[in-house]
Formats: structure tokens, C-alpha cells, sequence
């Protein structure tokens, strides 16, 4: 079984805390990369 093609959604409360990580100025790089990657697999929530 491949989960290569398997789609990859952040939770609202991952995201959450991913931004805060980038928010704070405190964070490592590491930190904030995995919090960006996070974020980017976030869906829109814009409406069409």
C-alpha cells in the first residue's frame, strides 16, 4: 500500500499552533519550516 499519492491535510489545531511557532520570534528554523510545511498542506478556506 503507497501513500505516495495519499492526500495530506493539516487539523485546524495543528495549524493553530504551526502559527503561532512562525509568529514567534523565539523559534528555531527547524521549528518554523516544519510549521510552514504544516501550514501549506492546510486546504483553503476560501469560498468560491
Amino acid at each position: 500500500m503507497s501513500t505516495d499519492n495519499a492526500k495530506k491535510v493539516t487539523s485546524k489545531r495543528v495549524a493553530s499552533i504551526a502559527s503561532k511557532v512562525l509568529r514567534d520570534g523565539r523559534t528555531s528554523k527547524a521549528s518554523k519550516s516544519v510549521a510552514g510545511s504544516a501550514l501549506s498542506q492546510k486546504p483553503s478556506t476560501k469560498k468560491k
